[in-house]
């Protein structure tokens, strides 16, 4: 597993075979720290999207978030390298989001043509791209494939998720740009990757945003984040995805406490499937930090 930290003791904890380390991912290289991470089947290597982020107020969505330039690394987690490739990482494209399918040959990303922010945001659009990788060597291939080109749909593309069967992908589907989270046409759309056909979760969208989905192990459950109840908060929603990959009517994750939604104030990020408990590494990770043993990022 691995997570950011900020503030006081930021960096980036990697926990792999019960061996912890604490990395330094800002490189002048790279011009800033790395970000939305993207697990490698193998676990042997990490996609980073590296973003230059920037928030600000929007009088609909209530918060906007974009990026003003963006790239995308791979971080082998055996040689504390990072790798790259032309194609991923230019001035020329925002890049962001990478997530490698199930067999580990191919990485997806969310991309767009760079242009001046937050000017032209509203006509920000990026599209679902995939570009071949080859763990043994940790090399891509030179050519890129446009799963979803984002101007013959009108439509930004955010958050692919590649089923652990390798069947579908799914996506969060807004009209521009990569922070869908507050907006509210953010919907649910999954591409069949043998048939190359793509439809939105009619049955799971509702009115308000929904995104922030991760797949079960066995590819038969989705759980997303969805406003749906007020309009202000993320809630976890389950849905499940038959063989033919059709989902059913989404239900609101089950509390002790009936009421537990209705008074919280507080938002469910990406929620994740896991199929072990979680060792509690509060005191570990906090030593490691104290102690300032922090390792600097290679590029190769």
């Amino acid at each position: 597993m691995m997570f950011h930290l900020r503030a006081k003791y930021p960096g980036t904890i990697v926990r792999k075979n019960g061996q912890m380390i604490y990395l330094d991912t800002h490189t002048r290289k790279a011009g800033s720290a790395f970000t939305y991470p993207g697990w490698h089947p193998s676990g042997n290597y990490i996609a980073f999207s590296i973003n230059n982020t920037t928030q600000g107020l929007h009088p609909e969505h209530r918060v906007e978030v974009y990026d003003t330039a963006s790239d995308i690394v791979v971080y082998n987690t055996e040689t504390n390298q990072t790798v790259t490739t032309d194609a991923l990482f230019t001035k020329d494209q925002f890049l962001t989001f990478p997530c490698f399918s199930p067999d580990g040959n191919s990485l997806y990303y969310c991309s767009a043509p760079a242009c001046p922010v937050p000017d032209s945001i509203g006509s920000l659009r990026y599209s679902l791209c995939r570009v071949g990788f080859d763990p043994h060597t940790a090399t891509f291939s030179h050519e890129v494939d446009t799963i979803f080109y984002a101007q013959e749909h009108d439509r930004s593309v955010s958050f692919p998720r590649v089923s652990p069967d390798g069947k579908y992908v799914l996506l969060t589907v807004s009209s521009y740009a990569t922070f869908p989270i507050w907006h509210k046409d953010a919907e649910l759309y999954m591409i069949d990757l043998e048939r190359n056909e793509g439809r939105y979760l009619e049955t799971a969208n509702s009115a308000e945003a929904d995104s922030y989905h991760s797949w079960s192990s066995n590819s038969r459950w989705v759980v997303f984040s969805s406003r749906r109840m007020d309009g202000l908060y993320t809630r976890p929603y389950i849905t499940y995805i038959d063989e033919e990959g059709n989902e059913s009517k989404p239900f609101l994750l089950p509390q002790k406490d009936p009421a537990y939604y209705a008074g919280l104030m507080k938002s469910y990020n990406i929620p994740e499937f896991i199929t072990s408990k979680v060792p509690d590494l509060s005191y570990p990770v906090f030593r490691r930090t104290r102690d300032n043993e922090i390792y600097k990022v290679q590029f190769r």
